[in-house]
């Protein structure tokens, strides 16, 4: 058990040392307001903290107790984490028994970077994620877009960047086809 408890400390450490960022779309867009179902969160130190006093994200905070992601969240960082609300993981199928699949989902939403809402605003494409799979970042869309999710809200912590978003993304995910010129 230790030995995997290692090699998943080496995974996470490699795949969180490659930061990317999405190309700038063609044509930027205005700064987008926030989606009808806007969350409050309010900076309260790191991500984790961040997270516990808003009192809106109790199930990927458990989620993340559960897999041992909770200290990779408190490092100095910076780490961007895509964060869905709780009324996102109620709608969501995720199955928080299954500890390997639960990982690697929550890794997903993990960027070893700052991406902050200004590298967002007019990009469009990939940015690698922790898990090594990329999140498609829509900025030209209003609301920004992570992949079929907008981002309700952002918000700047002690170690990176939180973007609330309203799903959970999936890591299977394909963007649409880009439109021919």
């Amino acid at each position: 058990m230790r030995l995997s408890k290692m090699i998943l400390a080496a995974a996470l450490t490699a795949a969180l040392s490659t930061p990317a960022f999405a190309q700038p779309a063609t044509a930027p867009a205005a700064a987008a307001p926030a989606a009808g179902g806007a969350v409050n969160i309010t900076p309260s130190g790191d991500i984790i903290q961040t997270l516990t006093a808003s009192g809106q994200f109790t199930m990927l905070l458990k989620a993340l107790d559960a897999v041992n992601l909770t200290s990779v969240l408190k490092t100095p960082g910076p780490l961007t984490l895509f964060a869905p609300t709780d009324s996102a993981f109620a709608t969501a199928a995720v199955d928080m028994n299954d500890k390997a699949a639960l990982q690697q989902l929550l890794v997903y939403h993990i960027i070893n970077a700052k991406v902050d809402d200004s590298k967002i605003k007019g990009a469009k494409g990939p940015i690698p994620s922790a898990a090594g799979k990329p999140i498609y970042i829509d900025g030209s869309a209003t609301p920004a877009k992570a992949n079929d999710a907008d981002i309700v809200a952002d918000v700047m912590v002690s170690n990176g960047v939180i973007h609330v978003v309203d799903k959970v993304l999936s890591p299977t995910f394909t963007p649409p086809p880009a439109a021919a010129p």
